[in-house]
């Protein structure tokens, strides 16, 4: 007994230790853990980033180029010497657990549901990581940008966030916060969709939106993901001068490319909202 309380102790005492070393060899598995980390710490600390932190949808391609890329498989994680693995929340559970099983450190962000978890999170990665400085600093770039776009809406007109096959993602992403935040009305609790959800071509017509906010790659139909938003009787009810962009590399992932997401959203809206 006394020599388990013992074990005990110095496993509890040693913990806090293990915690608040800074990790020097990261891997991350994950998009948008890759566009995180390149922000918040040197290139010398990444061990690795995710097979496709480089491509057309990553926020911040260029700076992950150069860097090592893993596999995105767990086993392969396993011959690496990561003290920190930073994955994404809808990769393999499997995959996860097995790394924990091997005594690695795995960090999980999900995606935002809103600006002050976003912050939260950005604290929380940024405080692991030993990089504090870097998550305040993005911190107040998003703050900055909130800023500049407070209430720029001329009107509370109504934008329905609309993404391909008719998904709108509610207040599931921040979004919709944001158009709130611009003095715009979000459309999605009209439609009885607060929380996302597949909205038919019928009630889009019967029922419009002031605007759509979509990506820029749908600016044209060119596969059947993308016709529904530019059906004819769709383009009608909410023709294109009534229509805001976004690329989606800037709204794949939150965080590193949140400012400039709010500042090309505020765009938008002075352009063409009236």
């Amino acid at each position: 007994m006394v020599v388990r309380l013992l074990v005990l102790a110095i496993v509890l005492f040693a913990l806090p230790a293990r915690a608040e070393t800074p990790p020097q060899r990261i891997v991350s598995l994950n998009k948008c853990t890759d566009q995180l980390l390149v922000a918040l710490v040197e290139r010398s600390r990444i061990a690795s980033v995710s097979p496709i932190g480089t491509d057309e949808f990553s926020f911040l391609a260029e700076e992950l180029k150069g860097l090592p890329a893993n596999s995105g498989r767990g086993e392969s994680i396993l011959l690496t010497k990561a003290d920190l693995v930073l994955a994404g929340p809808f990769e393999s559970h499997v995959r996860r657990h097995l790394l924990r099983r091997q005594g690695f450190e795995v960090m999980v962000p999900g995606p935002w549901s809103s600006l002050a978890e976003g912050r939260a999170q950005i604290r929380d990665v940024s405080r692991r990581l030993g990089a504090e400085a870097r998550g305040e600093a993005l911190i107040a770039a998003i703050d900055a940008a909130l800023e500049r776009s407070r209430s720029i809406a001329p009107a509370p007109r109504s934008v329905l966030v609309l993404q391909r096959r008719g998904y709108t993602p509610g207040e599931s992403g921040i979004l919709d916060e944001l158009l709130r935040h611009m003095g715009l009305t979000p459309y999605s609790e009209r439609l009885g969709l607060k929380q996302g959800g597949m909205v038919s071509l019928e009630k889009l017509v019967a029922d419009p939106p002031d605007y759509i906010l979509m990506g820029e790659g749908e600016r044209r139909a060119i596969d059947q993901g993308s016709a529904l938003l530019w059906h004819p009787a769709l383009v009608a009810a909410v023709p294109p001068e009534r229509r805001l962009y976004l690329p989606a590399r800037l709204t794949i992932c939150n965080g590193p490319a949140t400012p400039y997401a709010i500042d090309a959203l505020a765009a938008e809206v002075r352009a063409k909202v009236r």
